[in-house]
């Protein structure tokens, strides 16, 4: 898939998404589950990676890539699932399905992960780390992939589509909160809701320095490799002027996608071994 090819499916996950709807399809189902600091989606694609629909919902179980309520986590995921079987008239109990972890957490988070997949009656055959599966969707064999999450940043770079170096630090979207709510003298409850509802315009000026820091981390973990372009994806980076931020404090041509949200949840079911 290339990049347009990638922008276009995405748009059409989106739309799926918005009007609770699905495409037809033939053949096995693949499924991605996307465990996030701030959102869980449920991704679903037919063989050919073709968006057959999904859902999402608004979530805190899991923080900087550890689930902190496990069966928070299971029920969400269980309720998402039961969703998007109504939409596509199908029980997925016991399909296959892949979900994603920030890249470099422990093996025994990694785990955890899966198990709350697995408990909501999925099958996991995989699990893939974000930035990866954001590259799958967006057909990018050179640069780096910087996917900003809720509680983390998550960096693979790669050559000639392989990974040659993956690395995660925990800034994010929570951390954007966090200014927000020291800056207007409100809770973290109220500030989530600024960042969602206010203009950007208004916000964006306050939470620059989170997005210069989270461009810092970056390019020292660029450092020494050959990165002619970055791209963005994830819920936090949805503001207008995120990735001329980057750019000029990396200086390399930075991307971002449509929907950058939807890119990873949609890549992690294209990573689902059918």
């Amino acid at each position: 898939m290339d990049w347009k090819s990638g922008n276009d499916a995405i748009l059409e996950f989106a739309e799926l998404i918005r009007k609770k709807k699905a495409n037809s399809y033939t053949g096995k189902l693949k499924v991605g589950v996307d465990l996030g600091t701030a959102n869980i989606v449920i991704a679903v694609v037919d063989e050919n990676n073709r968006p057959i629909a999904g859902v999402t919902q608004g979530a805190s179980v899991v923080r900087d890539g550890i689930v902190v309520d496990y069966m928070g986590a299971s029920q969400i995921v269980r309720k998402l699932k039961s969703e998007v079987e109504g939409i596509i008239g199908v029980d997925l109990s016991y399909a296959n399905a892949a979900t994603a972890i920030p890249p470099g957490i422990m093996a025994g988070n990694t785990k955890i992960i899966a198990n709350v997949v697995d408990s909501a009656d999925f099958v996991v055959t995989n699990v893939v780390d974000e930035p990866t599966a954001a590259a799958t969707v967006l057909g990018i064999q050179n640069g780096a992939v910087v996917d900003v999450g809720g509680g983390t940043t998550g960096i693979s770079i790669l050559k000639n589509g392989e990974v040659i170096f993956s690395a995660d630090e925990a800034t994010g979207g929570t951390h954007m909160t966090l200014v927000l709510a020291g800056f207007h003298h409100i809770s973290i409850e109220e500030a989530e809701e600024l960042k969602k509802n206010e203009e950007q315009r208004k916000i964006f000026p306050i939470i620059k320095p989170v997005v210069q820091k989270m461009a810092s981390i970056v390019n020292r973990f660029i450092g020494g490799y050959d990165v002619g372009e970055i791209y963005v994806v994830g819920g936090a980076c949805v503001f207008k002027d995120f990735e001329k931020v980057f750019e000029d404090e990396i200086g390399i041509k930075t991307i971002k996608p449509v929907e950058p949200l939807l890119v990873t949840p949609l890549g992690i079911a294209f990573n689902c071994q059918a």
